[in-house]
C-alpha cells in the first residue's frame, strides 16, 4: 500500500493501478525554484567577472536571500510535497531508500525521495552561508557587502574566506543535482524536470488539488513582506 505520508508505493503496485495526472509543485515553488536557478548563475557568472558588475553580484545574493527565507516558511505552510514534514525523513528511511536505490523495486515517491529531501536541505544551508557571508565579505580592492561596516576587518576577512571555500561546496552540490536528475531520466525513466515546469506528475492514485497545493495569494504576499524586510534590514 502507498505510504501515507510520502504518498509512496512499490513499482509493482504502480504498475496496476490507473495514471492520475495529480498536482505536485504548486506554483510558488516552481517560481521559487527557477527564479533560485537564475539568480544563483547571475551570482556565479557577475562574482567571476568582478569590477563594477559586482553590484549586480551583491543584488542578486540579496535576492537568493529573499527566496530562502520564503523557501523556509513556505516549508511549513505550503502545499504538502513543499512542507519539510513530508520529505525530511528519518536516517532509517535514508538508508532504506539508498539499498534500493539501483533496484527495480525501489518505492516511488510523488515528491521528493528521502536522499533527495536531505539533498534539498544540503543545498538551501549551502546557500544560506553563501547568501548570509556574502553581506559582510570584501575582496580588499572594491567591493565590500552591504553589512561589512558591522564587523572588524578581520572577521571579514574570515567570512570572505568561508564564502569562497563554500562556493565550491555549493557548486559540487549543483553538479550532483544535476547529475541526479539525468540518472533519473536516462536510468529509471523519470523525468524529474518536467513536474517543476508543469506543476503535474502522472500519478498511481488521485491527490486532493487543496492539500496538494499552496495559496499562490498568500505566497505572493509573504514573498512580498520578505522582500520589504530584507531589504530595510540590509539597506534601511
Amino acid at each position: 500500500m502507498p505510504d501515507p505520508v510520502t504518498n509512496a508505493a512499490p513499482d509493482e503496485e504502480k504498475k496496476t493501478l490507473p495514471s492520475h495526472r495529480v498536482p505536485v509543485w504548486d506554483l510558488s515553488i516552481r517560481i521559487f525554484h527557477w527564479l533560485l536557478v537564475l539568480l544563483v548563475v547571475l551570482s556565479f557568472v557577475t562574482g567571476k567577472m568582478g569590477g563594477t558588475v559586482m553590484q549586480y553580484h551583491e543584488w542578486s545574493g540579496v535576492a537568493v536571500l529573499v527566496l530562502l527565507l520564503f523557501r523556509l516558511i513556505w516549508g511549513f505552510v505550503g502545499g504538502a510535497q513543499a512542507r519539510f514534514s513530508v520529505f525530511v525523513t528519518g536516517p532509517r528511511k535514508v538508508f532504506d531508500y539508498a539499498r534500493s536505490f539501483f533496484r527495480a523495486d525501489a518505492k516511488h515517491y510523488l515528491g521528493h525521495n528521502p536522499m533527495g529531501g536531505w539533498s534539498i536541505i544540503a543545498m538551501l544551508v549551502t546557500l544560506s552561508i553563501q547568501a548570509g557571508t556574502g553581506l559582510f565579505a570584501n575582496d580588499d580592492i572594491l567591493t565590500e557587502g552591504p553589512l561589512f561596516e558591522w564587523v572588524s576587518k578581520d572577521t571579514s576577512d574570515w567570512l570572505t574566506r568561508i564564502h569562497h571555500i563554500n562556493q565550491n561546496v555549493l557548486v559540487a552540490l549543483v553538479a550532483l543535482h544535476i547529475g541526479a536528475i539525468l540518472f533519473y531520466l536516462v536510468v529509471k525513466r523519470e523525468n524529474l524536470v518536467a513536474p517543476m515546469i508543469t506543476g503535474f506528475k502522472h500519478w498511481h492514485e488521485a491527490v486532493d488539488p487543496a492539500r496538494a497545493t499552496g495559496s499562490v495569494t498568500r505566497a505572493f504576499f509573504l514573498a512580498t513582506a520578505l522582500a520589504v524586510f530584507t531589504y530595510a534590514a540590509i539597506y534601511g
